[in-house]
């Protein structure tokens, strides 16, 4: 409402509250005052004013705004500025880069000598640094870097900066708003958990035996599950059959803009690599006999999942029958590996996420022609959950994507693909000469299922517990991996009511 009173389009009185600047101030400026009166000096007023009149890519607009800044400049104890734009203050790493409100409030603290704060997707100590000290605001405003790492003041105050867990901006901490569900966060699984599991971001229960644990998989999943259980004091083996650790999240994050993820490996390998008790293994490509030869106490399956080429996903319940030459079909695992289509390119998206329009960034940075076709009636629609609907159907239309919503692909032969309308049910053809299907992926428990097979007959060792985690029991965003990596590191040798989970862990964290 006090927008509306603010800005001359919406605001269409002819009384002392509308007309010119001051007098659509005014109610703004009576507010402050009189909520001033009341609370005296008991708390300090604190207001929030946007600092430009419309959000801009380019540069931005900031019209009445400083005018309307200036009339109030000393009424307020503190000034919390943000942006009319909030595809840019909420924006995610893809597309807004770190500290991206600076050129729209920079002029604030030039006109008020109250305390100015502002947010702008914050992470690292060294950009909230340099806005303080160069005089563009007092306080930082860092809403997302606290969940991600709720001791960040913290660990900068004690100069442990190695120790943060960055936010990585992949806004799922955001999605709670639009689905109803518990706030969550790819970077730290504890969110939601301190009350309802007694989970205490930075301290977790020591181990409950000498038992010897090894997790198969370095990506998220098995990375977080090393790095918990090595924390509780685990010995712990981690097999990775790559040269390198990271598993998905490696991989994904070389996509565009996707390289902020690289935090989610980064700060895990890192606490990894100063635990004496953890012992990593590259190259290691495991058969059953060798998993059950190391003769662990405990077994952990984290060898995630793989993107299925068969059309298979939410809007074809089968594989599809015709759908080749299989040169010609590729999945987001082909396009990470760096196996590229040439030629006009089809992008099958059933997932309705990121994934499929990264690549066609991708693949339209190289000049490959692309036609994105989606069953749903939008594109990327789970991506609107996140903020990142709006921008991605910009960047698409930016880069030349050809759209085609509310179609399924049915069918490809190599040459033309086949889509049906997926409300009439109408066949249409397109021309492309190659197909990339992002649908569903299918769990790597191959290896879960050897070791079933094996511990059914004679074997020498049995473990104590086999188990999967991670996207290898249930295929899930990055962040479901990370959880399941950490529940599992939490549990183990813990006895779990199912009924009360609340009260397993309560104990250590009443200690604090």
């Amino acid at each position: 409402m006090l927008a509306h009173f603010l800005n001359p389009k919406t605001n269409n009185r002819t009384d002392e509250y509308g007309g010119s600047l001051e007098n659509r101030v005014r109610l703004v400026r009576e507010l402050i005052e009189e909520t001033k009166d009341a609370v005296g000096d008991r708390c300090a007023v604190a207001v929030r004013f946007s600092a430009d009149e419309e959000g801009s890519d380019d540069e931005p607009v900031i019209g009445e705004y400083r005018e309307m800044i200036e009339m109030l400049a000393e009424l307020p104890d503190l000034w919390d500025i943000n942006i009319k734009d909030y595809s840019r203050e909420m924006g995610a790493s893809r597309f807004v880069r770190e500290g991206s409100l600076e050129a729209y409030m920079s002029y604030v603290k030039s006109i008020t000598s109250k305390p100015v704060v502002t947010v702008g997707r914050f992470t690292s100590p060294d950009t909230m640094v340099s806005q303080v000290n160069r005089g563009i605001v007092d306080f930082i405003g860092a809403a997302r870097p606290s969940i991600a790492d709720p001791f960040l003041p913290q660990k900068i105050e004690q100069g442990r900066i190695d120790e943060i867990r960055e936010c990585i901006g992949c806004n799922i901490c955001y999605t709670d708003d639009s689905t109803g569900t518990p706030i969550r966060c790819t970077q730290n699984p504890t969110m939601s958990e301190e009350w309802r599991l007694g989970w205490h971001p930075e301290k977790i229960a020591p181990k409950g035996s000498d038992s010897t644990v090894l997790v198969i998989g370095g990506g998220p999943a098995g990375l977080e599950a090393t790095r918990a259980l090595g924390q509780r004091g685990y010995h712990v083996l981690l097999a990775e059959a790559e040269h390198t650790l990271g598993g998905r999240v490696s991989r994904e994050s070389e996509l565009p803009g996707l390289g902020e993820w690289a935090r989610v490996r980064n700060y895990r390998v890192h606490q990894i690599q100063h635990m004496h008790n953890v012992d990593v293994y590259f190259d290691n490509l495991m058969d059953a006999e060798h998993v059950l030869a190391i003769e662990a106490q405990h077994i952990v399956f984290a060898t995630g999942a793989r993107w299925l080429a068969d059309g298979r996903g939410l809007y074809n319940l089968t594989p599809l029958e015709n759908f080749g030459p299989a040169q010609q079909i590729f999945t987001p695992d082909d396009i990470m590996a760096g196996r590229l289509p040439a030629g006009p390119t089809l992008i099958y998206d059933d997932d309705h996420y990121y994934m499929a329009n990264v690549i066609a960034e991708l693949l339209r940075n190289r000049g490959v022609p692309v036609t994105l076709v989606t069953p749903d009636s939008t594109l990327s629609s789970w991506g609107g959950k996140t903020g990142e609907h709006g921008r991605v159907q910009r960047r698409m239309m930016e880069l030349g994507v050809e759209i085609i919503t509310s179609h399924g692909l049915v069918a490809y032969n190599g040459s033309e693909a086949q889509l049906e309308c997926a409300y009439t049910g109408e066949l249409k053809s397109i021309a492309a000469e190659a197909v990339v299907t992002v649908t569903l992926r299918a769990r790597n428990s191959e290896l879960f299922h050897e070791v079933e097979r094996m511990l059914e007959g004679d074997t020498e060792h049995r473990p104590e517990s086999i188990t999967r985690i991670g996207d290898c029991e249930a295929q899930s965003i990055i962040a479901g991996a990370v959880y399941s990596g950490h529940r599992y590191a939490r549990e183990l040798d813990t006895e779990v009511d199912p009924d009360n989970r609340m009260k397993y862990d309560r104990v250590f964290f009443d200690d604090e």
